[in-house]
Parts: C-alpha cells; sequence; structure tokens
C-alpha cells in the first residue's frame, strides 16, 4: 500500500466554505475501521453537516457519513458513527482554546489519501458567516462568472 499512485479521493464539504469564514486549516488523521476505508477509497463518503467538538482533551468528527461497505457483511461498520482525530498535543491545545474564548467552530473541509495511503480530515478553524455575508459571497462569485465569460468572448 505504501507508495500508492493512485490517490484521486479528495472528498470535499462545498457547504462550509459557504457557510463559515474559514480562519486556520489543519490536517488530521482519523481513527477508521477495516471497512470504512475501503469506503473512502471508492469515494463514498460526505461531510455535509459534520463539525469537530472536544471530549475530554480529544478532538472527534461528528456527523461524517461514510457509507457502509458493499462487501462487508456483518464486519460493516455504522455510517454517521463518532470518529476520533489524531492531531499533535500542541494543535489540539490551540484549537480548544480558540474555540472556547473567542466562539470559534470547528469544522471538516475535505477527506483525502496521502501519498503513504492513509485517509487524512483537513479540518478548519471557522467562523460563522450571517446572512448577508453569504448574499455577498454569492455576488462575488456571479461577478467573477460574469467576468469570465466576457473574457472567453474576447
Amino acid at each position: 500500500m505504501v507508495g500508492m499512485k493512485n490517490n484521486k479521493i479528495n472528498i470535499k464539504n462545498k457547504r462550509a466554505f459557504f457557510d463559515y469564514e474559514i480562519l486556520d486549516t489543519f490536517v488530521a488523521g482519523i481513527i477508521l475501521g477495516g471497512t470504512e476505508i475501503k469506503s473512502i477509497r471508492e469515494g463514498r463518503a460526505s461531510l455535509v453537516d459534520s463539525y469537530c467538538f472536544f471530549v475530554s482533551g480529544e478532538l472527534w468528527a461528528k456527523g461524517m457519513n461514510i457509507a457502509e461497505y458493499f462487501y462487508g457483511t456483518y464486519n460493516n461498520h455504522q455510517p454517521t458513527r463518532e470518529r476520533k482525530l489524531l492531531l499533535h498535543k500542541k494543535e489540539l491545545y490551540k484549537l480548544d482554546r480558540k474555540t472556547k474564548e473567542s466562539g470559534l467552530t470547528i469544522v471538516p473541509l475535505r477527506i483525502f489519501i496521502n501519498e503513504r495511503g492513509l485517509a487524512k480530515l483537513e479540518i478548519a478553524l471557522a467562523k460563522g458567516k450571517k446572512q448577508y455575508d453569504k448574499r455577498e459571497t454569492l455576488k462575488q462569485k456571479d461577478a467573477s462568472r460574469e467576468m469570465d465569460r466576457v473574457k472567453k468572448k474576447y
């Protein structure tokens, strides 16, 4: 498995970029079972409505949906169970401190397979956007799309 060339798995949480202002990102390992990693390698995972939280100094991801593996039989996993995330102590301390003192939240941005064949979760320290911020983001996207159309014509 080491040195895998076929690591094209990149499952994104598009909703996070719309709902939150991303302040800082981290890459965390995930503790997974055997059928969970097989399902991720097939691209059968979703990060919509998922978030991270602390329990006694450990970071957990909740709401992440990894579909059951087709060939899993009785060994299959629960699709929406809470999964422990692995980070360095300094990173955990920093995230815990920021979420407690300034009301920020931790959201998963994407799942990917690294060059060693391990599943990683990119998480972000984020601040929730207000409704008018979301409208402003949509206006900017529309304007940039319109500019690209005009550039293509000429």
